[in-house]
């Protein structure tokens, strides 16, 4: 759906006698009398800037938009052609938005987000789900579970335009930029309220052949002393490791000196197979490996801090039909947990 913005400024005083034109004949073309401005501003327009007031620079827009930068910088003259002011000030590779940007990019987003909400509501009197729908999931997780339910709420229902943008920052990405994120773990300092779709625990890992050469630690002291790999994919300590008793709860914390380190999943795994180093790594990322022999389990009277896998809806989403029956297909894909099979 579309929304159109008309503005029309007419000098004053009447028209003269030869420009008068017959009741329902409109202004006559040419008429000196009568200045006529109209600006037409379509959704594509608003979801185009809105895009660009997200990025810090054009190139990085055009990454967003998955178009060639030359694309959005004609799009953008032409946009700021049509309206008769600019929007963006250039300064090197960045960019800032003017006044009016700053109009349009508020403006413009809450009259999309009205008409994608009403263009919701009609479709949902005809029992369609349909919108657009942004995801936003870590990003190892993201592809083992969250794009294949993705997938089969797409085929389920065509009226769905689904964006899923993957990325072990949530903390980082701007609650306006995502209707739903799948999350790991606790997310601090934040009043978004957390559905719970899956358990999801921590084991402390190491391969056979790690084992092997440098014996099982009996405790989590033992840790400083054995080389371990760190996995940096958000904003904890990822370098202090909380250990707990599961007989008596009691609490210790080993700051560990990693010999790796990475910000992804899979490649700390593959270290940690490949006998590095000792790993903490959630549940769903190393089951296969824990029962395929791949890996083995460390410290088992010990627990560590749960994450459990958790998604939120963004505030301005809480009730849409498509975010509602997304979080469904999540907790479906994830029932019974896979990583527990």
């Amino acid at each position: 759906m579309e929304w159109e913005w008309t503005r029309r400024e007419e000098r004053l005083g009447p028209p003269a006698p030869s420009e008068t034109a017959p009741a329902g004949a409109g202004i006559r073309a040419g008429a000196n009398s009568c200045i006529k401005l109209s600006l037409m501003l379509s959704g594509a327009d608003v979801q185009f800037f809105a895009a660009i007031a997200r990025s810090p620079s054009l190139a990085a827009a055009a990454r967003a938009l998955d178009v060639t930068p030359s694309a959005v910088t004609q799009r953008l003259r032409e946009l700021e052609r049509r309206v008769g002011v600019r929007l963006v000030e250039r300064s090197g590779r960045r960019i800032t938005l003017t006044d009016e940007g700053e109009l349009l990019a508020a403006r413009g987003q809450s009259i999309a987000d009205d008409l994608a909400s009403l263009s919701e509501t009609l479709a949902a009197r005809r029992g369609v789900v349909a919108g657009r729908l942004r995801v936003l999931a870590p990003l190892g997780f993201g592809r083992r579970h969250v794009a294949p339910a993705a997938s089969r709420f797409c085929a389920d229902h065509a009226e769905v335009r689904l964006e899923l943008l993957l990325s072990d920052r949530l903390g980082r990405v701007p609650e306006t930029s995502w209707d739903v994120a799948v999350h790991i773990g606790e997310l601090r300092d934040s009043s978004l309220v957390a559905q719970r779709l899956a358990p999801n625990e921590r084991f402390a890992c190491a391969s056979p052949e790690f084992v092997a050469r440098h014996g099982t630690p009996a405790d989590p002291g033992a840790l400083r002393s054995l080389p371990c790999i760190a996995l940096r994919e958000n904003d904890e300590d990822v370098t202090l490791w909380r250990f707990a008793r599961a007989d008596t709860g009691a609490v210790t914390q080993v700051r560990i000196e990693p010999r790796l380190a990475s910000n992804d999943g899979d490649v700390v795994r593959r270290w940690a197979i490949d006998g590095h180093g000792v790993i903490v790594r959630s549940e769903w990322s190393v089951a296969r490996d824990l029962r395929a022999g791949r890996l083995v389990r460390l410290l088992e009277d010990y627990r560590l801090p749960s994450a459990d896998i958790v998604a939120f809806v963004g505030p301005r989403h809480g009730r849409s039909a498509r975010t509602t029956r997304f979080v469904e297909y999540l907790r479906a894909a994830l029932t019974p947990v896979p990583w527990r099979g």
